[in-house]
């Protein structure tokens, strides 16, 4: 979906000027937060609109000084009969960034993608509504993917990463305090999103997955 990718060749202007990635196709980003430090890794082939999507708002810096906001503990603070671990970010602007357009589902029907511990996915509310706002998984949920029961369309989350430094920091995040909300008291600061390598060539302008 062309909305879903980076519409301006600053994105490679930009990421160029990272450091070379060790998988062209797993771009990293490191996100400072006051917790720590976590570094996810995208997977641009399985999960290029997601994958896309995500860098523009990186590279960008949209995601500088917003948050982990949400915690969803696994049976302790959920009344959801589907539980999950999880905890959920997004940019200052909110959860719910109207600022571009939402970005089409991609579905681990058709990724092969599953939300393990460590997997990086986009929130949403109904198909095809996501935008900026996104989640790190710290425990193994299949019920997050298609077909899973979390959702009740059953067509699960868009999974497009995985964590490889900072686990640990994200479970630390998950186990702050809470409202009856799920809402983070006080939320984890986002210093800032940074792209450690360039961006692949399937999010330059006019390219399309």
């Amino acid at each position: 979906m062309k909305a879903g990718l980076i519409a301006t060749a600053a994105l490679l202007t930009l990421a160029g000027c990272a450091t070379t990635a060790l998988d062209p196709q797993r771009p990293r980003v490191a996100l400072d937060t006051s917790a720590g430090r976590i570094v996810v890794a995208l997977d641009a082939v399985a999960a290029p609109i997601s994958s896309c999507n995500f860098i523009g708002y990186v590279v960008f810096g949209d995601y500088d000084g917003g948050s982990f906001f949400r915690t969803v503990v696994r049976a302790t603070n959920t009344a959801n009969p589907n539980p999950i671990d999880v905890i959920q970010a997004a940019t200052p602007r909110g959860s719910d960034d109207a600022s571009r357009p939402p970005i089409a589902l991609e579905r681990t029907r058709d990724t092969g993608l599953r939300h393990l511990a460590g997997t990086v996915s986009m929130a949403r509310d109904g198909p095809d509504t996501a935008t900026s706002s996104f989640f790190i998984v710290t425990q193994d949920t299949p019920s997050l993917d298609y077909g899973g029961a979390r959702n009740p369309d059953g067509q699960g989350f868009a999974a497009f990463g995985s964590v490889v430094e900072g686990l640990d920091v994200a479970r630390r995040i998950q186990g702050m305090p809470a409202d009856a909300d799920e809402r983070l008291t006080p939320p984890v600061a986002i210093r800032s999103a940074r792209l450690l390598d360039p961006a692949p060539a399937v999010c330059s302008p006019g390219a399309r997955p």
